[in-house]
């Protein structure tokens, strides 16, 4: 399966001048847990909810998104395979990945993303047929010999 048949195409954007404290609201309404950060259409980085300080989510912060985001974007193409994205992110311990291609952000896979797939049962392998019963009787003259060609 390829990442651009799992992945989310409605990514939430936010600008790198945006106080810290309206990215967690905006993940909270919107029951999200990573904001990529954009910048006149460029990609800049991706804020998550583990970047927050819990100063900052309960509202008491004062720091901007630029400076709480993950500059360093990890991405993917659109056809990578879906078990290519999960071994990247298990790899570098993070919890998405930017789908990108020719410089424009079409998405973005996330951990929830790739459970949603193993859940559906995409990752199962198929049952492997055992071996065939055979159902042919052959017939067995104790006495006789086999006479030629059966």
């Amino acid at each position: 399966m390829r990442v651009f048949e799992v992945m989310s195409e409605n990514v939430a954007t936010i600008e790198p001048q945006t106080p810290a404290a309206t990215a967690a609201q905006l993940m909270r309404s919107k029951g999200i847990h990573h904001l990529v950060v954009m910048r006149d259409g460029v990609l800049q980085g991706v804020v998550s909810a583990r970047d927050l300080p819990d100063s900052v989510t309960a509202g008491r912060g004062r720091k901007n998104v630029e400076e709480v985001m993950q500059t360093h974007v990890v991405t993917v193409g659109p056809n990578a395979l879906t078990t290519r994205a999960a071994n990247v992110m298990r790899g570098r311990a993070i919890g998405s990945l930017v789908v990108v291609q020719r410089g424009k952000v079409l998405g973005i896979v996330t951990v929830s993303d790739l459970l949603d797939l193993v859940g559906r049962g995409a990752g199962r392998q198929p049952k492997r047929a055992g071996r065939p019963i055979l159902r042919t009787r052959v017939p067995h003259r104790k006495r006789q010999g086999a006479g030629g060609a059966w």
